[in-house]
């Protein structure tokens, strides 16, 4: 893993760079309709991927799909913060869209 990214562009060529992201596979068990589906934090794909979790906040930052949920109220004078959740459908589109991996 790397360090924070000036680009998107930076990102994706990590992204592609990544043994860890060109291995990754989404888990489809046989009964994926009575499960919910798995989301992800930023950190926690990067670990799958082999990638930093800046490089995935970067990736997935405008990606349709990626949930982003609002800390609760932020002390005064403190910025708040929003966490981002991945489902995985949606990592899977993205890990199709920058790999060589056919669908």
């Amino acid at each position: 893993m790397t360090h924070a990214h000036d680009s998107i562009a930076d990102a994706i060529a990590e992204l592609k760079s990544s043994v860890k992201f060109q291995a990754w596979r989404p888990y489809k068990p046989e009964r994926a309709m009575l499960m919910a589906e798995p989301h992800y934090s930023p950190d926690e794909l990067a670990d799958l991927w082999g990638v930093s979790p800046q490089t995935i906040r970067n990736i997935f930052k405008d990606e349709p799909g990626v949930l982003r949920l609002p800390s609760s109220k932020a002390a005064k004078g403190k910025r708040s913060y929003v966490s981002m959740k991945i489902p995985e459908s949606v990592a899977e589109r993205v890990h199709r869209r920058y790999s060589a991996v056919p669908a």
